[in-house]
């Protein structure tokens, strides 16, 4: 999906399309990711999930009103996640998972994909995770 570029010159808008250069084994990475999340989302435990890389974002989610909540707590994680384990020096995290009272994600990072599954408590996270690797 093209990013469209938007900026303005003596009150005239002009909007150009960028987008950027992908390979075809990337393509067909995210394309696998995206088969394997929608095999997992079947699942009754499983809320939802993003995924993102550099040129998209995929949004899934049983509960449509809480698509932005959703979001904003897997873009929240994921850069304070990275926050910490710079400032304790502990390398890449290979998975992230966040348990509130009633809810679970899981966050993590594939070939340049950034996914987030969002799962009820009683979920086995570590299951899913094995799925997706």
């Amino acid at each position: 999906m093209p990013r469209k570029r938007t900026k303005k010159r003596k009150n005239e808008q002009i909007t150009d399309e960028e987008t950027l250069p992908s390979t075809p084994k990337e393509d067909e990475e995210t394309e696998t990711l995206k088969a394997k999340l929608e095999s997992i989302k079947n699942s009754p435990e499983v809320i939802g999930y993003i995924i993102r890389n550099s040129r998209s974002a995929t949004i899934d989610a049983k509960d449509p009103t809480k698509i932005i909540d959703y979001a904003i707590l897997s873009s929240s994680t994921i850069e304070m996640a990275e926050k910490l384990t710079e400032a304790f020096q502990l390398g890449t995290a290979e998975k992230i998972i966040l348990e509130g009272e009633n809810a679970k994600l899981l966050s993590l990072s594939i070939n340049n994909n950034s996914i987030s599954i969002f799962t009820e408590k009683n979920a086995d996270t570590n299951k899913i995770y094995k799925k997706l690797i």
